[in-house]
């Protein structure tokens, strides 16, 4: 059995109600302050990403959970001898839409270092830029949904990520032309 991480390198992924995972992170947090818990849980987060679709015509923007149903939580769970702290197992499970944490059955299982920072890091770097809500390939069929070439089905011959353009080749008076769209404006036919 591996070694137990320090206190504030433990973190757990918890299992909650799915649609109720900022309800619960932000309750859990006012509970963290009420009942002075700052000593034993460090941070509650729910990881997510903003995305960008076209509705009806319009962009808009929104908030996407990258784990639905999960929080993730920094917290001295487990002592050295591998035995729940008592004050934060009650903590996590009396909290109104805890089912459980992952891992085994009874036993919460701490994420390793390397998970830890490839999830932090891709938290973070999704917070910070705002991806398509759809991901596209080459070769995929789309509808341009926005823009001049409005109701034009085509097919995807390049895709520029760093500025978030698709080239699409459309059927302009019969004839097939490349038009260079945003990743906004298309959605999948």
């Amino acid at each position: 059995m591996s070694a137990i991480p320090e206190p504030k390198d433990q973190w757990y992924v918890i299992h909650v109600r799915a649609g109720l995972e900022q309800r619960i992170c932000e309750n859990m947090k006012r509970r963290i302050e009420a009942e002075e818990m700052g000593d034993f849980i460090f941070e509650v987060i729910v990881p997510t990403e903003r995305v960008s679709e076209v509705k009806k015509g319009k962009k808009s923007e929104s908030t996407r959970k990258i784990f639905p149903g999960y929080v993730i939580a920094n917290m001295w769970l487990l002592d050295e001898h591998n035995k729940p702290v008592v004050n934060t197992w009650h903590f996590v499970k009396e909290t109104d839409g805890v089912l459980n944490f992952a891992g085994t059955k009874d036993h919460p299982i701490p994420l390793r270092a390397k998970e830890v920072e490839a999830l932090l890091a891709q938290a973070r770097n999704r917070e910070d830029g705002v991806k398509p809500k759809f991901m596209f390939s080459i070769g995929d069929t789309v509808r341009v949904a926005d823009g001049p070439f409005e109701s034009q089905t085509g097919i995807i011959e390049e895709i520029d990520p760093e500025k978030g353009l698709l080239r699409v080749s459309v059927n302009i008076f019969g004839r097939s032309a490349p038009v260079d769209v945003e990743y906004w404006q298309v959605e999948k036919a």
